[in-house]
């Protein structure tokens, strides 16, 4: 089973364990002791969660069976149009052996962090970095665009150029006159 704790600035962890401890037969908004789990001195709310074939838990629905039924919107399904309702497999509000993962939230926060309980290391932030390179990336776009910019305008005008001697030159040539007009005859 999968516990994932989400904190208050709105990171989360993620920790796998073997059993489902005390959590089995709780529902969705139950709080429980995070002893059982390696957070000491915390207290968790649980949120809900999904079972191994990626169905989620439903606050609404009871029990821990799977169930199909008529919803509106909410977890498990987004209209697509105002008023759509469908139906759609969801499980209960109750946590089985069955539920592979169980979102919660903290309520009450221990004296230790959790990524320090959890042995788990906070990645380093990388956002820095990306920013510069952004920063760089537009100047360089820009002087290139530039460059590619004058020659384009170079083209046009010579082509114009072109097509005003050929113009010109059509009309200096006289059409060729039909036979019937050099004779001055009117076939009827």
């Amino acid at each position: 089973m999968k516990l994932i704790v989400s904190l208050k600035n709105g990171k989360s962890y993620q920790k796998e364990f073997e059993t489902h401890g005390k959590l089995l037969n709780k529902k969705i908004g139950e709080k429980f002791s995070g002893e059982d789990f390696g957070l000491k001195g915390y207290e968790l709310l649980i949120t809900g969660g999904s079972d191994k074939s990626g169905f989620p838990l439903r606050k609404d629905v009871q029990g821990s069976k799977r169930q199909r039924v008529l919803l509106s919107g909410g977890v498990g399904f987004k209209p697509k149009r105002k008023g759509e309702r469908r139906k759609k497999t969801v499980r209960g509000n109750t946590i089985s052996e069955e539920v592979i993962q169980v979102n919660t939230k903290i309520v009450k926060e221990g004296k230790e962090k959790v990524p320090k309980l959890w042995g788990v290391e906070s990645k380093p932030e990388k956002e820095t970095k990306s920013e510069e390179i952004k920063k760089e990336e537009p100047q360089k776009e820009k002087t290139v665009k530039k460059e590619e910019v004058k020659p384009k305008k170079e083209e046009p005008e010579k082509e114009t150029k072109s097509k005003e001697v050929k113009k010109e030159k059509v009309k200096e040539e006289p059409k060729p006159k039909k036979e019937s007009e050099k004779t001055g005859e009117n076939k009827k």
